[in-house]
């Protein structure tokens, strides 16, 4: 990987914002900005605020790193500012970044590329809190938030349909998305620019791979190589770089996947979302899977940074 000469970079790392994310972002941006320091960058950590547009034309950065999480940050609002201000600018542009934080819209492009997706459907919030929506187990998950926030799986031990779901408007607004659960293993794999990197299966410590177990340490165990048959893990990969392309996303970007390898089950392999800005915390997957495949953390961002550019 070419690395560009440091005494002439200067990397704005824009990290924390005010959404639901907020501290995986700071404990994303901190990492990324160690190690882009480690690697001779002029670096300089921009907690997000209302005003970053003023703040980028004060400072004149060469680069923008955008560790960013959830709302604002990931959905192609802070990919916008960059790309009017005319910043190189890390990860995925406007576009790909607004659809594939819409669960809904990103599954359209990726049935239309043959990649399998759960069945589901909008309902409005107080229906979901008051009957079930679909079948027993299903999902339910907010439209457009990332990192499982607000994830809610109910099944035949849950106690009626979730009215918890109201007490968390903020997160779903007046909808939300009712998915067909999937069992068995949780698979996620990551696209860096055209390649797609291992398959990691996540084991989580109680329940399902939640918030909790994401960015917790010993939340969860990654198995990596994930122990899945061949043709799996390459089928894995092959939805992994299909998705990125189909949604055109740039950087990395980081698919999830549910496996049923349950006793009786049809050996179903599942697409649930595509993260255009994945976590890079001391738990994150990123890393982890660029590390497997010969990428030190610091040869990562610095990948980042030189493939980042405008009108992306």
């Amino acid at each position: 990987m070419p690395i560009r000469d440091p005494k002439y970079t200067h990397v704005a790392v824009l990290m924390g914002g005010w959404s639901a994310e907020r501290e995986v972002s700071l404990s994303t941006g901190e990492g990324c900005a160690d190690a882009l320091r480690r690697s001779g960058f002029q670096v300089t950590p921009i907690d997000v605020k209302r005003n970053i547009a003023e703040v980028l034309a004060d400072l004149r950065p060469d680069v923008a790193f955008n560790a960013l999480h959830g709302k604002w940050g990931e959905d192609g609002c802070m990919s916008a500012i960059l790309e009017t201000m005319e910043i190189p600018y890390t990860h995925s542009g406007v576009r790909a970044s607004a659809i594939a934080m819409d669960k809904v819209r990103s599954k359209i492009l990726f049935t239309a590329a043959g990649i399998p997706v759960a069945e589901g459907r909008i309902v409005d919030l107080e229906v979901a809190a008051t009957q079930h929506p679909l079948p027993l187990p299903y999902v339910l998950k907010p439209q457009a938030q990332g990192s499982s926030v607000g994830v809610h799986i109910v099944d035949h031990s849950s106690n009626g349909p979730a009215a918890i779901v109201l007490e968390e408007r903020e997160l779903f607004g007046d909808q939300v998305l009712a998915e067909r659960f999937i069992p068995g293993k949780e698979l996620t794999c990551a696209v860096m620019g055209d390649v797609a990197l291992g398959v990691i299966d996540i084991l989580p410590a109680v329940g399902f791979y939640d918030y909790k177990a994401k960015y917790a340490p010993g939340g969860s165990v990654h198995v990596l190589p994930a122990d899945i048959p061949r043709e799996v893990y390459r089928k894995v990969q092959q939805y992994a770089l299909a998705a990125h392309q189909a949604l055109g996303c740039r950087g990395v970007s980081r698919a999830d996947f549910r496996y049923d390898d349950t006793p009786g089950g049809d050996g179903e392999l599942i697409l649930l979302e595509v993260n255009t800005q994945p976590g890079m915390t001391g738990t994150s997957l990123v890393p982890e899977l660029a590390a497997h495949a010969g990428h030190s953390y610091e040869d990562l961002v610095t990948w980042m940074v030189n493939d980042a550019s405008v009108n992306r």
